[in-house]
């Protein structure tokens, strides 16, 4: 029953990567032809999904690049620079999280061999033994370190595009406020002019309501 499941499970994955795959070359193909950036973000999503061994790693991060690299080609001319960043770093924290998880899973594979080593030592010279133990852990050790070391960058590109989010919402709140002055203005001076003229000052037009956060 397990093995069937680990079947269902193997088809299942292989089916999604062929799909993101696809949807990702049609993403790359759609691309406006002068526009050098949008293609080079498509590229390097296209190289994760292209290899066999990590089509199947950070599909929800691959998934928010896409995202991110439609928004750069929806963006006007002065959001660009701001979408073009956050696009970069969605991108690259997919390529971390792939290599970071295909990473880890070498270093699975390390441990699974280097136990069944361990077991082989027992009917075969021990000195020739450990030290192939002894090099196999040297090796896991490289790769858990590295697979760590990813982990961080992962970690502290994610605060970061949570900053650079952070800050589009802030200057977006900005505008907004500098918009309701502007018409604050407005309305005070048709105000003082109604006056001037003897006329009855117009009503003051609704402030609007607040974005929900």
């Amino acid at each position: 029953m397990s093995a069937f499941a680990d079947l269902r499970r193997g088809l299942a994955v292989r089916t999604l990567a062929a799909t993101v795959l696809s949807l990702a070359c049609a993403a790359a193909f759609a691309a406006p032809p002068d526009d050098p950036d949008i293609a080079r973000l498509n590229q390097r999503v296209i190289v994760i999904e292209s290899n066999p061994d990590a089509a199947q790693y950070g599909a929800f991060e691959r998934l928010r690049a896409r995202q991110a690299i439609d928004a750069v080609r929806a963006a006007r001319s002065r959001d660009r620079a701001w979408a073009l960043r956050i696009a970069d770093r969605r991108v690259e924290t997919a390529e971390i999280v792939t290599r970071t998880q295909l990473a880890q899973r070498e270093v699975d594979r390390l441990d699974r061999e280097r136990s069944e080593l361990l077991v082989e030592a027992s009917r075969r010279d021990a000195d020739r033994a450990r030290a192939e133990t002894e090099r196999l852990r040297v090796q896991a050790q490289i790769q858990a370190e590295e697979a760590e070391r990813l982990r961080l960058a992962a970690d502290q590109e994610a605060q970061a595009r949570a900053e650079a989010e952070g800050l589009l919402d802030n200057v977006a709140g900005q505008q907004a406020a500098k918009l309701r002055a502007a018409r604050e203005r407005d309305a005070e001076l048709a105000r003082k002019e109604a006056e001037l003229m003897g006329e009855a000052p117009p009503k003051p037009a609704p402030k609007p309501k607040p974005k929900k956060k």
